[in-house]
């Protein structure tokens, strides 16, 4: 009987916990670590800060769905994996032993990369659903006495989809509140065009998003680098196309939500050995979700290792979106599978990305398959659908973890959803 461990119990860890299980069986043991007792729906974090959404109606108690489905849950912090061990260290001192390890951690937010960045700093962050409470009380004071606000993403950022969904959805707050005329608002972003979402642009997104902005008279200000963040005050400096300075600008606002760059979290990017991460702490793997270098560890979601699409002014991450990190966990649910039968790992994940941003009462969808160009289809659209397919959306995963079903969704949810025709 092998120990199959997952570190990590995000969007990434649970459907992967639940594949696992469902496709071993009693014949070995899953182990879910996690350093929360909760699982949370991070796509809806930007509905927080306004009241939306309340942060209990993402969340979902883990250890009894995990005891129904017969997997071992673990509640505590891991502070290191140790592959020369075959073991994940626990920070009470404890280790728990693998045959196979899948990490799923999610990433680091690394607010400490800009100087005043963060919940801990000056401004909001929907990155996780403790720091969207905490961005709750942040709106709250806004209200009391508003003016100017900066929204973005700072360079290394990877994941663009919710900096647009939050500006535009505080934009449709504010219309509602008919305040919205003493609000200026300006986009900050590290992109070098609007709509390049670190995927080099999906069909006519840049059109999309530039349309969009101008008419809801929203500033931006592409490959922008945030030099540092003051008490209601942000240092940009804007370069050109070769990434030489083109203009300094001095940003005041009365609220601001910008998104960090990510690393690997502690707990892997400090491990005692060459060849499980890259030197931003994220997971090596092959195509088949498997590291190079210690073969009965794989890695699934946004912890792994994915270069930039394409060079740009200013560093750009690439994203990991639900489609494509749906697809590495069943190619890892069946490859493990696989090595437990004495064969070798064959499945390889597709890697598509199949989007919802949602802009308050309407949206902007994309699909890229794959999701790294070049591509076999590229499509976008957008419309008050949107808004309402992210909606029946949430509902549906949030049914899928509380249930603990693990069936793949996406692709038949989303088309569903959008009503296009199915894809081959």
């Amino acid at each position: 009987m092998a120990r199959i461990v997952i570190l990590g119990a995000g969007i990434g860890g649970v459907p992967m916990a639940y594949e696992m299980k469902e496709t071993v069986g009693k014949n070995h043991d899953v182990i879910v670590i996690s350093d929360t007792p909760t699982f949370h729906f991070v796509p809806s974090n930007p509905w927080v800060p306004p009241r939306w959404r309340k942060p209990e109606e993402l969340k979902i108690e883990l250890a009894p769905v995990m005891k129904k489905k017969g997997i071992e849950f673990i509640q505590k912090a891991a502070s290191k994996v140790d592959p020369a061990n075959n073991q994940v260290q626990l920070v009470d001192g404890s280790a728990v032993p693998y045959d196979f390890l899948v990490i799923a951690t999610g990433p680091r937010l690394a607010f400490d990369e800009v100087p005043g960045l963060g919940p801990e700093g000056y401004t909001s962050s929907v990155c996780h659903v403790d720091h969207a409470e905490v961005a709750v009380r942040d709106w709250d004071k806004f209200m009391e006495n508003p003016g100017p606000i900066v929204i973005g993403a700072v360079q290394g950022a990877s994941c663009y989809g919710p900096a647009y969904e939050y500006l535009m959805i505080i934009e449709t707050e504010l219309r509602k509140r008919k305040i919205r005329d003493k609000v200026p608002m300006t986009f900050v972003t590290a992109e070098p065009y609007i709509g390049h979402l670190g995927l080099g642009g999906v069909g006519d997104t840049k059109g999309l998003l530039e349309s969009a902005l101008r008419d809801k008279s929203i500033k931006w200000i592409t490959n922008a680098k945030v030099d540092r963040i003051e008490d209601g005050m942000m240092y940009v400096t804007e370069v050109d196309d070769e990434g030489k300075e083109k203009k300094k600008h001095e940003l005041p606002f009365k609220h601001s939500m910008m998104l960090p760059a990510f690393t690997g979290v502690d707990a892997v990017r400090n491990v005692d050995v060459s060849g499980l991460v890259n030197p931003r702490g994220f997971v090596l793997v092959d195509e088949h979700q498997r590291n190079p270098t210690f073969k009965n560890i794989y890695s699934v979601g946004v912890c792994i290792a994915i270069p930039p699409v394409e060079p740009t002014p200013v560093p750009v991450g690439a994203p990991k979106t639900g489609y494509m990190i749906e697809s590495m966990v069943t190619a890892t649910a069946h490859n493990i599978a696989s090595e437990l039968e004495g064969k070798e790992p064959t499945y390889v994940a597709t890697w598509n990305a199949l989007c919802l941003a949602d802009f308050g009462d309407s949206g902007v969808a994309f699909m890229a398959k794959p999701q790294i160009p070049p591509r076999n289809v590229t499509w976008s659209s957008e419309g008050k659908w949107v808004h309402l397919a992210k909606i029946g959306f949430e509902k549906y995963f949030m049914r899928k973890i509380r249930k603990g079903i693990s069936e793949p969704f996406y692709e038949r949810l989303m088309l569903k959803l959008m009503g296009v025709v199915r894809l081959k």
